[in-house]
């Protein structure tokens, strides 16, 4: 492994015992992204990655981008 590698840690959001309507998850993540310093911008395609698919999609793009609980 090389020593310039930096691991870039993913913001947390919880989402059990949360609303589980695909609008509410999103909204969940875009709060969790925001308060974590992340630039708006960066998480656009995220969001429309999101939202390109169904339900299952929705949640595997979610737990790629974000450290899930």
């Amino acid at each position: 492994m090389s020593e310039n590698v930096v691991k870039v840690e993913k913001p947390m959001v919880q989402l059990t015992g949360q609303d589980g309507n695909a609008f509410a998850i999103i909204g969940n993540c875009k709060r969790a992204w925001s308060k974590a310093g992340k630039d708006r911008a960066e998480f656009e395609p995220i969001m429309k990655d999101m939202m390109s698919g169904d339900y299952d999609h929705l949640l595997q793009v979610a737990l790629k981008h974000f450290d899930v609980r």
